[in-house]
């Protein structure tokens, strides 16, 4: 019975800091950007579905990509096309949390690619993007590798 429970007890163990990884790119199930192409938001204006053929590991996530050239590019300069923090809600950011997001609230700013939770927010954070962006720029450096 003594065996069960030390077993019982570092299987607990194992699974809490499993589920405790900190990711510092937004990557359900893996894979960052929903899938999307990153580079594509600069090159074509719009998202665009990327390919398992055209993937990379980078940052702890597999970002897929729409064709060889896009890949390339990506591979050169990662943080040109990456969204800023991780991928994460921008406007999450500058409140001091980590929110997911949806692919259809993305913008350019600065040439820098930022993505928000839904519609309703986006339009929060274009109200006011110069101050949000200063704000989650200094609170991404707390809250980066946080859950």
């Amino acid at each position: 019975m003594k065996k069960v429970w030390i077993v019982a007890i570092a299987l607990i163990s194992f699974c809490s800091v499993v589920s405790a990884q900190k990711s510092p790119v937004y990557a359900p199930k893996g894979i960052a950007l929903d899938g999307y192409d990153a580079v594509a938001f600069f090159t074509q204006g719009k998202p665009v579905k990327g390919s398992s053929v055209y993937a990379l590991q980078w940052n702890s996530a597999q970002w897929l990509f729409a064709d060889q050239t896009n890949l390339e590019s990506f591979k050169k300069t990662p943080e040109k096309y990456a969204p800023q923090y991780g991928g994460y809600c921008a406007y999450g950011a500058a409140q001091g949390h980590k929110a997911p997001v949806e692919i259809d609230t993305w913008s350019i700013v600065g040439n820098k690619l930022y993505l928000n939770y839904n519609q309703k927010v986006k339009s929060t954070w274009l109200k006011d993007e110069g101050a949000y962006i200063e704000t989650a720029n200094k609170n991404w450096l707390q809250i980066r590798d946080k859950e």
